[in-house]
């Protein structure tokens, strides 16, 4: 089974391990080499960036890591953030891996 990786920043130190996950704390500005890193790793399947850590990774820089890897790589949105979302990510997720546009009416 392929490791779920969760990046995130110091303060969240204690969550994501408390629950059994594998969780690697950086700074910001380690972000891109941490994640050369780990996408290196072919036990890893599914890595989950904390966005308080994207203010140092220019976003084309992110999303060409993520079209090259066969893994899912997505951005968790940080706990305070309060601005509207953009597009949904769950849908994104779903077209890449479908490969095609869905429309979920809830």
């Amino acid at each position: 089974m392929k490791r779920i990786i969760f990046l995130t920043p110091e303060d969240a130190r204690f969550g994501f391990s408390m629950a059994g996950m594998h969780q690697i704390i950086c700074a910001a500005e380690e972000l891109e080499a941490a994640l050369k890193t780990i996408l290196a790793d072919p036990d890893t399947g599914l890595v989950i960036v904390d966005e308080r850590l994207m203010t140092h990774m220019p976003e084309e820089r992110f999303h060409e890591m993520e079209k090259r890897w066969s893994g899912i790589l997505m951005v968790m949105p940080a706990p305070e953030a309060g601005r509207p979302p953009g597009e949904d990510y769950a849908l994104r997720l779903i077209r890449r891996a479908i490969g095609y546009q869905v429309r979920l009416d809830v």
